[in-house]
């Protein structure tokens, strides 16, 4: 499978899926028919081909519209995305519970196979669109969490090809099942989750595995922004997908180099 050489428009539709009484509203871009750039356009037409799908999961106090300008960038490189709002720790939780972060792995494994659904549901937008067998899952701080927990331990989605955490740590226990690539993403001056939080789970990773750190870098961990450590961070996000996703060899290769930014980022790995 081919990785996509053009940037796409991107469409966006809402669904509400649920899991065990839990209500996970789920914010869906893909790649659209149109001109590229500009903001998501709703329930635009889905562009011709198949995707693969992503899981991105949001931090705590977070939303998925929050974190549009991450989504919908992958979206454009030929991804569909899924970005939950997980029902106790998202900005609209009323109560807010971040104590049940715990649940988030299971609700993000639940999303994925509802979304996958959609590729063979008889009217949807997006049938015959989703490339079902490539799945990979990425998240920010608490979604980092998430996302280790989906690698770890009972919480473990077999169907994930990649994960990237972002600002996060584990969850979860130990990485757990057939080895699969790992991007970890880290400000080494976080003051929220410390950066040992992911050096650590990054050091007992024996998964092939790459660590971007961002120098100087905050807990943002260089999502939101144009410097140029935050354009390194979109870079190889999209380059470890390119790879993750659709086995392109090339990207792969630009990882050291898109990620390296002389006094600002820092790449090291066994990619």
């Amino acid at each position: 499978m081919k990785a996509p050489t053009q940037t796409f428009a991107v469409g966006v539709s809402q669904f509400t899926f649920s899991r065990a009484g839990r209500t996970l509203r789920t914010l869906v871009f893909y790649p659209a028919i149109g001109a590229a750039g500009g903001s998501p356009k709703s329930n635009a037409g889905v562009a011709a081909g198949r995707f693969p799908l992503v899981l991105w999961s949001h931090g705590l106090h977070g939303s998925p519209e929050g974190y549009q300008g991450v989504t919908a960038k992958i979206a454009a490189a030929g991804f569909v995305v899924a970005a939950p709002a997980y029902p106790f720790t998202n900005s609209a939780a009323n109560p807010f519970n971040q104590n049940d972060m715990g649940n988030q792995p299971a609700d993000a494994s639940a999303v994925i196979t509802e979304v996958l659904k959609l590729d063979t549901k008889a009217g949807a937008a997006l049938a015959g669109h989703i490339e079902t067998g490539r799945v990979a899952a990425g998240g920010h701080s608490a979604g980092g969490y998430t996302t280790a927990g989906m690698l770890s331990g009972s919480g473990r989605d077999a169907r994930l090809k990649g994960g990237i955490i972002v600002s996060g740590g584990g969850m979860g226990g130990k990485f757990s099942g057939a080895a699969t690539p790992v991007l970890f993403i880290h400000g080494d001056a976080d003051g929220t989750v410390p950066y040992s939080s992911g050096r650590g789970l990054y050091d007992g990773c024996g998964w092939p595995k790459a660590f971007l750190t961002l120098l100087g870098g905050d807990h943002g961990g260089g999502l939101f922004g144009s410097a140029p450590a935050n354009q390194a961070v979109s870079r190889t996000m999209l380059d470890f997908l390119r790879y993750t996703l659709y086995s392109d060899s090339a990207a792969k290769g630009r990882l050291r180099a898109d990620a390296t930014v002389s006094g600002a980022a820092r790449y090291d790995g066994t990619l």
